[in-house]
């Protein structure tokens, strides 16, 4: 009976600010049973699992997390690498790429991913182990805005974002890709989460860098392909995607 009612409970708290309906939910249960005349599967009233907040008319996402990689995706594509290297992004994101292109992906907390074209090991983004200018192709998408504020288990270090940049920076070759996403807007630490950065925050810090695309995320969550940098200054909380190439 407890699991029981902790199921409910779970279906309950899922639904938010949503009154659940358990009388239909029940109705349901024994609408289905009634109809099931295979009886190829138990189906036990102690065995449910309610999900109470799914009937909805469109599929949520998270528009910053969706896009951002779709984005990335598309720019690897057209830079065409002999390998890609990927510095704490989403793991979705190297699992999905290595599937077309090798790739490797580095994480300061390791992940143990056992998939062909794809090498998965420990790195730090304050220190990267690769030598000066030998990087055809790197992103880091949604990374650097953490490091620094403790969130990870990384040292405290207000700087550390900075240090990151200028590591990516390092290790790219010349006419190399630097793919790099960050929430973007009115300039903010919010700590221990992460940082909010303007545009000129991080162009001005590419110096030796072109800009060959910048996309934008707004806080509607819509995708704006090659946005006008100048829809940052509207944004509380959006997700900015540059690729650079370096000179």
């Amino acid at each position: 009976m407890k699991k029981l009612i902790g199921k409910i409970l779970r279906g309950l708290k899922q639904t938010g600010n949503k009154k659940p309906d358990l009388s239909g939910f029940k109705k349901e249960f024994d609408l289905f049973n009634s109809l099931d005349v295979r009886k190829k599967f138990s189906n036990h009233w102690e065995d449910i699992s309610p999900w109470l907040n799914d009937k909805i008319d469109a599929t949520p996402f998270d528009a910053h997390y969706v896009f951002h990689p779709a984005w990335a995706a598309r720019i690897v594509k057209k830079i065409n690498p002999t390998k890609h290297i990927d510095v704490s992004s989403t793991v979705n994101f190297c699992t999905m790429l290595s599937a077309f292109i090798p790739t490797e992906y580095y994480e300061y907390r390791p992940v143990h991913l056992n998939l062909s074209s794809l090498l998965s090991e420990k790195a730090d983004l304050n220190n990267l182990f690769f030598e000066t200018g030998t990087i055809e192709s790197i992103s880091c998408m949604h990374t650097i805005e953490h490091i620094g504020l403790g969130r990870y288990g990384d040292k405290i270090n207000p700087d550390a974002d900075l240090k990151a940049i200028a590591e990516l920076q390092r290790v790219v070759k010349k006419g190399g890709s630097l793919l790099l996403v960050v929430p973007v807007g009115k300039p903010r630490i919010q700590f221990n989460a992460h940082r909010v950065y303007s545009f000129e925050l991080i162009n001005d810090l590419f110096n030796d860098f072109d800009l060959q695309d910048f996309s934008l995320i707004d806080d509607a969550g819509s995708y704006l392909e090659t946005a006008d940098p100048g829809l940052v200054k509207q944004m509380v909380y959006g997700c900015g995607c540059f690729w650079y190439i370096k000179k």
